[in-house]
Parts: C-alpha cells; structure tokens; sequence
C-alpha cells in the first residue's frame, strides 16, 4: 500500500481555501501517469506541528496505486506542489499545499529521500487519524504498532477533529 499525506494551511490564488487546494491536488494526484486513487480519508482540521500563530492546517490521506518507484514518485508530488505554488522556504512553514509520500508498500529506507515510512508518520495525529480511516488494520512496517496503538501514544495537546 502507498498512502500520501496532504495538507495545506494557507489559501491558493487559483484554488481559494485549504480545503478546496486538498481537493485539488487529489485530482491531481490521479492525473499523474499509471497512478490511481484507491481510497481517500475525510479532512481534517488540526493545530500547526509544532505549535506557532500559523492558520490552522487542513490534512487527509489518499491511498494510491502506482508503477512509479519512490524516488519518481516523489518528484511527482514535488511537481504538484510547485504547480499548485508552493515555495520551500524553510521548515515547518505555512504553506498553499504539503504533499508527503507517508509510505510505499513495506519499504524502509532511512539513508536517502525519500526516508520510507515517513520518520515521524507516527507522531503526527493529523497523519494518523485519517490513516486509520482508510486502513485500520495498517501496521507500521518498522515499528510493528497498529494504528490504533499509534493513536493511543499521541501527545494529549495536539488538536485535530474532523472537518464539519
């Protein structure tokens, strides 16, 4: 299984709100060649990580099909990004759209970019509450846990509820 991250905290010229630049780039997402969408969460509001003034962000995770390896896959995402216009300034930064390849298949990769799974997957209640929507029996190719085990060791303070 290969599970994309998105997110965005900030409104985008041709798109207008977060929510809809989601949208977007998910149909986006299915124009890239060979590539399907199999399963998409709901969105989800959730608190800038770490916390700072930033506009709160609006995340989902798609479930994808692909015959891209990762490395091409992730330029990919990097080209929706840059079209969508996204600047990578620095870290942690508000931003029009976050695309982050979460996982491929049982693949870890720890010395280059891609890192597969993403290292803080795990950590972050905005990647794992909609993951666990789209696949509740995932477990985490490294560390074992399921996700509801992941969910349970989420710090108490960061905020994420679904979109009403």
């Amino acid at each position: 299984m290969i599970f994309i991250g998105i997110g965005a905290n900030l409104p985008s010229e041709r798109f207008g709100a977060p929510v809809d630049t989601c949208a977007a780039a998910v149909k986006a997402l299915q124009r890239i060649s060979n590539t399907k969408v199999k399963a998409q969460s709901t969105w989800f509001e959730s608190a800038p990580v770490p916390v700072s003034d930033q506009p709160w962000y609006i995340n989902g995770v798609v479930q994808i099909e692909t015959d891209l390896n990762p490395l091409d896959l992730l330029q990919a995402l990097h080209d929706i990004e840059a079209d969508f216009g996204r600047v990578r300034a620095e870290r942690n930064a508000a931003r029009i759209l976050d695309l982050d390849l979460l996982v491929y298949d049982d693949l870890h990769l720890t010395e280059h970019s891609p890192r597969i799974p993403h290292p803080r997957l795990q950590d972050r209640a905005f990647v794992v509450l909609p993951l666990a929507e789209i696949a509740p029996d995932w477990v985490h190719p490294v560390t074992g846990e399921k996700l509801r085990e992941m969910a349970a060791k989420l710090p108490k303070d960061q905020l994420c509820r679904p979109v009403s």
